[in-house]
């Protein structure tokens, strides 16, 4: 049960609060003066206060209560507070909503509009403490992560990028085949990389090769390596990537571009750890941890005979799905400031974290990089603005151009907060959250347009 304390000299008005609440299922806790409210709030837990702004008699200054609730900010800054008074000029409440107060009402209150607001502030507050509580073990989980095992120096903030680190880090002690999936530029190469660092034969070997960068007659004999006369050009005989993973691991980038004729070579390898150089009869065996990777639906590519399906199954043992950049929204900022790396003084601006936030980046990872290159060259300071990044929307925004995206963040009009008010029947806090604003932020607009708390 969610517990109020109210703090006020008047007996009459903490037993009504006290009747109130108890109908709505909500303890309550009674103090008659600053001094006593502030020991209850060390001896008891409490999702709010309600507080009077006059103590003494004959006082309407409010400096009493203006004292009381600095006091409580200063030991407790998340817990709300709701004003109780008889002020009712908005720039004054305003004022005390701008220190941080979470809402004010008049005497004599509105019953339900109190409960209303009292129920809004309570379950924000019990969900806010739920994202603490979890944002907290996120944070215990990565230092445990990073403690534990070589992450390669990946940056990452992003809940679906740790899942995948940490099933990398669960798989890479295991001897079986790894295929990574995901968009291009995500980060697949690091994830192998990984894999490989926190394996049983990290000191061993690490070759990589990108199956979509070779034709495909060259992929065999970059794979399996060639003798001599083996094909054109082939001079002199040359191991392949097999050959030179040996104790290690091999990532094969691309795989979906492997020829049917590489494929069954290498379901060959996988199964047995031994194959053939091109032009030659002499077998070889070698043992190598293959981690694969690609961006192609290769169940798709089976059905159309483009991919077998065994070498799929072989690969797929364990199957690792990298996000795009877009579905792991607190990567970009880390990301972006870790780009920045060899220029620490240059910061970005809010503007122009909002823009790479809002922005889809179709080129994931990699694409970002480029944009925060391009912005710490074109940047004319040590603030990086929305214009230095060159992403198309933003530079429409930053230049005066509206676009579709604009109409759903302009600043809400005297109209949209006087109908959003009266739909909460006066409750700024569910006004506020029906506008996407704040607290604070909506009372400064009521301030600024002159409108009054119906």
């Amino acid at each position: 049960m969610p517990t109020v304390l109210i703090i006020d000299d008047n007996a009459a008005v903490a037993v009504a609060l006290d009747v109130l609440f108890s109908l709505h299922d909500i303890a309550a806790l009674r103090a008659a003066s600053p001094k006593e409210g502030l020991t209850l709030l060390e001896q008891h837990s409490v999702d709010l206060v309600i507080q009077d702004m006059n103590f003494s008699a004959d006082t309407t200054s409010g400096e009493e209560g203006a004292a009381l609730f600095r006091a409580i900010r200063a030991r407790h800054p998340d817990l709300p507070v709701i004003l109780l008074t008889a002020w009712t000029h908005l720039d004054a409440a305003v004022d005390l909503i701008k220190a941080g107060a979470a809402d004010y009402q008049a005497k004599p209150w509105d019953d339900n509009k109190l409960i209303a607001t009292v129920n809004n502030l309570i379950e924000l507050g019990q969900a806010k403490r739920a994202l603490q509580q979890r944002v907290q073990g996120e944070l215990r989980q990565r230092r445990e992560l990073e403690r534990g095992h070589d992450l390669r120096g990946m940056v990452f903030q992003d809940p679906a990028t740790e899942r995948v680190i940490h099933l990398a880090c669960q798989v890479a002690r295991a001897d079986v085949p790894v295929l990574i999936s995901g968009p291009n530029g995500t980060g697949k190469e690091r994830i192998a990389e990984i894999i490989q660092a926190n394996s049983s034969v990290r000191n061993g070997p690490f070759v990589v090769l990108n199956c979509g960068a070779l034709p495909a007659e060259l992929i065999e004999a970059e794979l399996f390596g060639a003798d001599a006369g083996a094909y054109t050009g082939a001079a002199k005989a040359r191991e392949g990537k097999f050959e030179a993973a040996d104790g290690g691991t091999l990532f094969l980038d691309e795989i979906g571009n492997l020829p049917l004729a590489g494929q069954m070579k290498l379901l060959r390898v996988l199964e047995t750890g031994r194959f053939e150089r091109l032009g030659s009869n002499r077998e070889r065996q070698v043992k190598v941890r293959v981690v694969s990777a690609t961006n192609a639906d290769l169940p798709a590519m089976i059905k159309t005979g483009a991919f077998r399906e065994d070498l799929f199954y072989r690969l797929n043992v364990i199957e690792l799905r990298l996000p795009p950049l877009a579905a792991r929204p607190l990567d970009i900022l880390p990301l972006a400031m870790h780009f920045l790396g060899p220029q620490p003084n240059l910061q970005l601006h809010p503007d122009a974290q909002a823009a790479l936030l809002a922005h889809q980046w179709p080129g994931n990872v990699r694409e970002l990089k480029n944009v925060m290159l391009r912005a710490s060259l074109l940047a004319s300071g040590d603030v990086i603005k929305v214009a230095d990044l060159g992403l198309p929307a933003a530079a429409d925004n930053a230049g005066g151009v509206a676009g579709p995206a604009d109409d759903a963040h302009r600043e809400p009009d005297r109209d949209a907060i006087s109908l959003a008010l009266s739909r909460a029947g006066g409750v700024v806090a569910q006004a506020a959250a029906e506008l996407g604003l704040s607290r604070q932020a909506l009372y400064r607009r009521m301030e600024r347009l002159g409108i009054v708390r119906p």
